[in-house]
């Protein structure tokens, strides 16, 4: 019998549309990941160990899965942040509140930090539940080698309520992509604050002014890497993208999607494009309620046509 074959150019906008989903649902889940990031509870559950600095209260709730671990582990696992940051704080942390403690602490506060901002109907709702699952799988398709706070993450304990199931798979997704995003950038050379210098002259990017202080690098630090780039032909003298460093950063960006398609490919399209619609409107609930500054408000919930087109 006569077969059917698919045209490339058809073959290609299937890709297209299957992998522009799951860039949306990755950008939706990292949103909604960095919720507790920018509300009070975290620092509520870990002010009586005498934690209160910013940059700890974040640390403590990003590298506990990681344990008590060198600084150097740390640095290396995150990529842009500053190692003197790092150092300041870990592992002296880990003398203030055991890592297994802040766990509980940022299960407790990402919970309460979505029943807050989504409303308790919404977080006990049986489509939230319905994510949580579809969430749940998709990160437990992820690829282990090479992705250490992906790994990290995949072995703590599943949380019985689905809102906090929804933000545990969310990390976990969220990490499996910035994984493979420091090794792409290793092998583009942009790592440390190159990776943040590149990000930030581009239209995608926050701004320096918001990113430099909260990764910990210093003005020195900062121009020393945009002479590297520039040196390199992908910054200008105003320390703008050239048209090579845009091309190489679009070049990340499809590396790094690329990499970050197992989950997606697991979940199947129909699902990705569902849970993507879904958890981005969760996120749009949480940006109209106030939860992100307003120079970060469309870096993690953008409007429509800059979301569709990723």
């Amino acid at each position: 019998m006569p077969t059917t074959t698919p045209s490339l150019e058809g073959f290609m906008d299937h890709q297209h549309r299957k992998n522009g989903y799951a860039r949306q649902c990755a950008q939706a889940l990292n949103a909604l990941h960095s919720i507790p990031y920018f509300t009070s509870d975290l620092a509520d559950e870990l002010a009586p160990f005498g934690i209160d600095d910013h940059s700890t209260v974040y640390l403590a709730g990003r590298a506990s899965p990681l344990g008590i671990v060198d600084p150097a582990v740390v640095t290396a696992a995150f990529n842009s942040f500053a190692p003197r940051l790092v150092a300041e704080r870990i592992p002296a942390l880990w003398d203030l509140v055991p890592p297994e403690r802040a766990l509980r602490a940022r299960e407790d506060a990402s919970a309460a930090a979505l029943e807050r901002l989504l409303g308790t109907e919404t977080v006990h709702s049986p489509q939230l539940a319905e994510a949580a699952k579809l969430a749940t799988v998709a990160a437990g398709a992820c690829a282990l080698p090479g992705r250490p706070l992906y790994a990290a993450n995949s072995v703590l304990p599943q949380p019985e309520r689905p809102h906090a199931a929804l933000w545990h798979a969310a990390t976990m997704l969220r990490e499996h992509r910035g994984d493979g995003h420091v090794a792409v950038l290793g092998h583009y050379r942009l790592t440390g604050v190159d990776s943040l210098v590149i990000d930030c002259a581009s239209t995608h990017g926050m701004a320096k002014e918001i990113v430099m202080p909260m990764r910990g690098w210093t003005e020195e630090e900062w121009a020393a890497g945009r002479e590297r780039l520039a040196g390199r032909g992908l910054v200008d003298a105003a320390g703008l993208l050239t048209a090579r460093g845009a091309k190489l950063r679009d070049e990340v960006e499809a590396e790094t999607t690329w990499l970050d398609r197992r989950p997606y490919d697991a979940l199947g399209a129909e699902h990705v494009e569902q849970l993507a619609l879904y958890v981005r409107d969760l996120v749009e609930t949480a940006a109209d309620a106030g939860v992100f500054p307003p120079p970060l408000r469309d870096f993690f919930a953008p409007p429509a046509d800059v979301w569709n087109a990723l």
